[in-house]
């Protein structure tokens, strides 16, 4: 007799992507959860920020029709659409209609089908760990598979006592927005004493794979960032993975911030910042 499931949580899931090379080490699927306890001025996915609430602004302007109002609900056609991000150019409270509800089975489906060509899976967002129901019953399941599971988390969530979900968990990947908690404050809307507390203990239990750190010119500390950054870094771990990452204007809000895409060379003296802090693992992006 099957052994029956007590459990089968539900999510809303921004998207999927079957094959990424950019969310953790290998091969990955990547499914991106939706909603997030953070706002930042650069997000370049704010439409995974907030819940749909079902205003219809987006329905009049999806061009093949892939959205419909009924019963005061916005209902997205997935076979008609074509992505072409018109709905979310006009959303005016950073979500999307084209998010799905979604349960463990379901996803664990998804990730069988990709399961020969990865080697593992990153759970992202939005922000995941927010959702620690469902990342402890999914991990386990993706464990099962003989996958490697990973969390991208703006770690503003402490994990030091999410005992089952650290059981199922390979790795985190953890943005440190700002260490300056004044400047997090203002970037966020959160301060950042529970991002580093975090990073010291996934660290000190060695599953910290990588700290990143968004490089963006005229709005943030950038070289107080990276110089105390990389020194807490150094002093946990010097393997640790700490990668920086340019500013892109891709995506973003662009009311909300004025900044650019830092040069190169300002790029490679922050690593040489970082590296002469004792880091050994940098990485430029």
């Amino acid at each position: 007799m099957t052994e029956k499931k007590e459990k089968n949580t539900e999510v809303l899931v921004n998207k999927i992507i079957a094959f990424s090379s950019v969310d953790g080490p290998g091969n990955r699927t990547a499914i991106f959860l939706q909603g997030c306890n953070f706002d930042c001025y650069y997000c370049h996915n704010p439409e995974t920020i907030n819940l749909c609430n079902h205003c219809g602004h987006c329905v009049s302007v999806c061009p093949v029709g892939a959205l419909d109002m009924s019963d005061g609900f916005v209902n997205w056609n997935e076979e008609l659409c074509r992505s072409c991000d018109k709905c979310i150019e006009v959303c005016e409270q950073s979500s999307s209609p084209r998010i799905k509800r979604m349960n463990v089975d379901q996803i664990v489906k998804k990730v069988k089908k990709t399961r020969p060509f990865i080697s593992g899976v990153t759970v992202s967002g939005g922000e995941a760990s927010l959702q620690t129901d469902f990342l402890e019953e999914f991990f386990g399941e993706i464990k099962k598979l003989e996958l490697s599971t990973f969390l991208d988390t703006n770690g503003s969530i402490l994990l030091k006592d999410k005992k089952k979900l650290l059981n199922n968990l390979d790795m985190a990947m953890i943005d440190l927005k700002s260490f300056r908690s004044s400047e997090h404050m203002r970037l966020t809307g959160i301060d950042n004493s529970n991002v580093i507390e975090n990073i010291k203990f996934m660290a000190r239990i060695g599953k910290l794979y990588e700290i990143r750190t968004v490089i963006v010119p005229g709005v943030l500390d950038n070289e107080f960032n990276v110089d105390h950054t990389s020194k807490l870094l150094a002093g946990l771990d010097q393997k640790i993975r700490y990668k920086l990452i340019k500013y892109r204007p891709v995506g973003v809000r662009s009311e909300r911030i004025e900044s650019y895409s830092p040069e190169q060379e300002y790029m490679e003296r922050l690593g040489s910042l970082a590296r002469a802090n004792g880091c050994k693992n940098i990485v430029l992006v």
